[in-house]
């Protein structure tokens, strides 16, 4: 047998759809807090918001891994079988955590720098940031349930992510 193929017994329950969903909605999520917090680039009181640039520096790849590890979760539910896409896609998912603490952090210092009357409109932006990571969590949870290990901490870590690119 091929060593690139994964063999069905050792996932208990084939429901990558399930998976997909989940991080679909991640994704969704993110996608809000994209939309949302780059907005404010273009507002003349917060287009220099101390805190921003800083959480998009983890926004992006944040993002970038979640585009990712959905891709992956489409591939398995298309009927591919590699071991090799259920190893990216659990990495992508550990890499968008370590990320979404950064995020969280550039958020927080946005909302203390932010006026009165963008306050509001921050809190919604860390409405979806929470929304994102919950659905992460979810998605990480049933894959552990299904029988997938991720990768520790540190081990073939660089800068915090995991060589995938």
């Amino acid at each position: 047998m091929n060593p690139y193929y994964y063999q069905y017994y050792p996932y208990r329950v084939n429901n990558w759809g399930q998976i997909l969903n989940l991080l679909q909605q991640s994704l969704y999520a993110e996608e809000m807090v994209c939309a949302m917090s780059s907005e404010l680039f273009h507002i003349p009181e917060t287009k220099d918001l101390k805190g921003n640039v800083e959480m998009h520096n983890h926004l992006v790849p944040a993002s970038y891994h979640r585009v990712t590890a959905v891709g992956s979760a489409q591939r398995l539910v298309n009927g591919e079988q590699r071991q090799s896409i259920i190893d990216t896609m659990a990495a992508c998912i550990i890499n968008a955590e370590n990320q979404d603490r950064k995020v969280r952090d550039g958020l927080m210092t946005m909302e203390e720098n932010a006026g009165p009357e963008y306050k509001a409109f921050i809190n919604v932006i860390i409405k979806w940031q929470e929304q994102a990571e919950n659905y992460l969590a979810q998605a990480k949870e049933s894959l552990r349930t299904m029988g997938v290990s991720f990768p520790s901490a540190g081990s073939e870590q660089q800068d915090g992510e995991y060589n995938l690119y």
